[in-house]
């Protein structure tokens, strides 16, 4: 796979699915650290690591920062994200695929990789929206894997008020659908807190992200539906995991105009789970790692990752 940095590792590991393998993209920190720390990044339900912690804006990423303050960061692409983890299966007629459970178990495989490769017992993860679902998933199920997390832009259980939508097998998405969800939440009259200049290169790598996305009209990104099938489910009352089973800390990072995380959304996750801090970044939306203030979500996420 093109490498994003000279001084990246890649992995192809066996998932849970018999046949199928999972990506993992790896790469040391940029100096010698004098104490070791690993970290595994979880992505959100529409883009892979690549375009999430691993993502240059004007040649800096996430994963740069993290690596500048000495970890080795890790990104895990699930089953059918981005064009190197191998994709399900074309199944007609299918149910949504890439359930919060099934994921689980492929974030599980991960961990237990980059467990033993670094000769460690547990590592910290930090997941970003339908990936705190996954990533809550597995810390119930395997507790001595999983040390402290960061939860930005998290999916709470919502009470009922309809029933969830039933998706499809994959969805198709498209650079205009990506471009309102980013833009969406921003109030009417302030400005942007998205660059145009920074969202166009992004589109662009994101329909790099599937070979045949050019292919479609108008191009589009093709998505496993059980990402937004388990969101939807949450939002009618029907949660994935139970947060009551997480033993470890977890920091709780959410914009200030993110309707997918709202106040009592937050006031749910932090009831929920034992041992759980809260954090509002003012200016930012569920996107937040792509945004202007990116910088105050790496500070949080970094500090909380070091016991700070």
């Amino acid at each position: 796979a093109p490498k994003l940095d000279p001084r990246e590792r890649q992995f192809w590991i066996p998932g849970p699915r018999d046949g199928l393998q999972i990506f993992l993209r790896h790469l040391s920190p940029s100096a010698l650290a004098t104490d070791a720390r690993v970290v595994l990044y979880v992505h959100g339900a529409t883009f892979p690591s690549a375009l999430s912690i691993a993502h240059r804006f004007d040649g800096y990423s996430w994963r740069d920062a993290l690596c500048d303050a000495g970890f080795d960061v890790w990104g895990l692409d699930f089953h059918g994200f981005g064009d190197f983890s191998d994709s399900y299966p074309d199944v007609d007629p299918a149910p949504p695929l890439g359930r919060t459970a099934e994921a689980s178990r492929q974030l599980e495989q991960a961990v237990r990789f980059i467990t033993d490769h670094h000769g460690i017992a547990r590592l910290p993860l930090i997941a970003h929206s339908w990936g705190t679902m996954v990533s809550g998933h597995c810390a119930g199920r395997c507790p001595e894997l999983v040390d402290r997390m960061v939860f930005f832009g998290p999916i709470a259980r919502r009470p009922p008020t309809a029933d969830a939508p039933k998706l499809p097998a994959w969805r198709l998405i498209t650079l205009q659908d990506q471009w309102d969800r980013f833009t969406a939440d921003v109030p009417s009259g302030e400005p942007a807190v998205l660059s145009k200049r920074h969202f166009d290169a992004w589109g662009e790598a994101y329909l790099d992200s599937d070979p045949e996305s050019r292919n479609l009209r108008p191009p589009s990104v093709k998505t496993p539906g059980g990402a937004f099938q388990d969101i939807f489910d949450a939002w009618a009352g029907r949660f994935s995991y139970d947060p009551g089973l997480i033993q470890s800390p977890v920091k709780i990072v959410r914009g200030e105009w993110d309707s997918m995380c709202a106040d009592t959304d937050a006031a749910w996750l932090l009831n929920a789970i034992p041992d759980a801090h809260d954090v509002k970044i003012p200016r930012a939306t569920h996107l937040m790692h792509l945004e202007e203030n990116r910088y105050a979500l790496y500070r949080e996420a970094e500090a909380f990752l070091k016991g700070e």
